[in-house]
């Protein structure tokens, strides 16, 4: 797998000044929690999900959960169970040149986990792991305790000496709950840093958050404008998104629009990046309410999250195209990590248009280098403009 893959290599060459690396279901924990990217959520009941997974993955999709959840009626879990037993068979039969995204499956109960593992037998191989819904430290352990004795030593040898990981939806109302959050925040984090092995990254359930307090923010809002749920975003990093090697990676929250609605106010795109050709993607982006989705990407990494949970294929290319270093950021990089640079100290931008102050900076610099390794390197001259473009063109 590699970002950017759908691509031909001509176009590649073109765009990138690095491409983005390759990287596969053994590759590091730490590479594929920052290859995430968008992941693109789907109904585990869908009929024809083996072709969906298959067909997404040849549009640029690299992370993917099949949902047993709420994106399904109660009544349908038992066949939506059966159905993707029957997908996974499907996919495992289908010639090897046939990319898969990373895979997971989202589930209700701890027992859904030991049960599907079993139930899928050799393809197993290719689930990468689990989603964990309203994740808490009391609901928490039960989920991982499953996760791991499902690994029985004929499932191990199906997995080829790798692990399946977790992904906690960090959504429950008390983590919401101010009076509560402080407790269930430390619950979660002794949790996770116990079986810190297993976990890839956090996810955020920002709808399930709002629904606690009968809001849903409009399409020309983002989450970062709702102050009760930017307050417990700010709170999830401060505690669990660390730069000091305890932290993990704690992924975006939802976007939960795709066509277009009314808008109350200003398109949230400048005219300057866009200019000759590229107007009528900006005009696309504002009609479809994608520039609330451009601006809440751009908010989410301020805020130190990284990827994205998407329910739209139309999502996954914005996602992609913002998360490529800039050639400037690049250069920022290289100079704040380079050899000589280990006493510290304060240098001015390659760019001539900042300072980097080697210690301060150090820990960013190290996450874009890891987020260039999955994403590439942009050319000097190409802006997400032109990413953006290339991968709507092939989307």
């Amino acid at each position: 797998m590699r970002h950017f893959g759908h691509l031909s290599a001509a176009v590649r060459r073109d765009l990138f000044h690095r491409e983005p690396g390759e990287f596969t279901l053994h590759s590091p924990a730490r590479t594929l929690a920052t290859a995430l990217g968008a992941t693109l959520y789907s109904p585990a009941t869908r009929p024809r999900l083996a072709d969906d997974i298959v067909k997404q993955a040849g549009r640029g999709v690299v992370s993917m959960v099949l949902c047993l959840e709420d994106s399904i009626d109660d009544a349908e879990v038992g066949d939506a169970e059966d159905n993707l037993v029957r997908q996974f068979a499907d996919l495992l039969a289908r010639p090897a040149g046939d990319a898969l995204p990373l895979l997971f499956i989202r589930v209700r109960t701890p027992e859904q986990i030991t049960e599907l593992v079993r139930r899928l037998g050799p393809a197993v191989s290719l689930l990468s792991g689990f989603v964990l819904p309203k994740f808490t430290e009391e609901r928490g352990v039960p989920f991982m305790e499953a996760l791991i004795s499902a690994e029985t030593p004929d499932i191990a040898r199906e997995l080829g000496g790798r692990r399946l990981f977790a992904m906690p939806v960090l959504e429950s109302p008390e983590l919401l709950h101010l009076e509560t959050r402080t407790e269930t925040l430390g619950g979660i984090a002794r949790t996770v840093d116990k079986y810190r092995d297993r976990i890839l990254a956090l996810r955020l359930g920002v709808t399930d958050f709002c629904s606690a307090y009968g809001l849903r923010r409009a399409p020309d809002m983002t989450a970062y404008d709702v102050q009760l749920i930017a307050g417990v975003i700010s709170d999830v990093v401060n505690v669990l998104g660390r730069a000091d090697g305890t932290g993990f990676t704690v992924t975006g929250p939802v976007w939960e629009y795709f066509k277009p609605h009314e808008r109350m106010f200003k398109p949230q795109l400048r005219r300057s990046p866009f200019t000759g050709s590229a107007e009528a993607l900006r005009t696309a982006l504002i009609e479809h309410d994608m520039d609330g989705l451009l601006r809440e990407i751009e908010l989410d990494r301020a805020n130190g999250l990284q990827g994205k949970t998407c329910i739209h294929p139309t999502h996954v290319s914005l996602v992609h195209a913002l998360s490529v270093v800039s050639h400037e950021e690049f250069s920022d990089a290289t100079d704040i990590l380079g050899p000589e640079r280990s006493g510290g100290g304060v240098l001015r931008s390659a760019y001539t248009n900042k300072m980097n102050e080697v210690k301060p900076h150090r820990a960013w610099a190290e996450r874009i280098m890891l987020r260039a390794e999955a994403f590439g390197v942009a050319r000097e001259d190409v802006s997400f403009v032109e990413l953006l473009g290339a991968g709507l063109r092939t989307a």
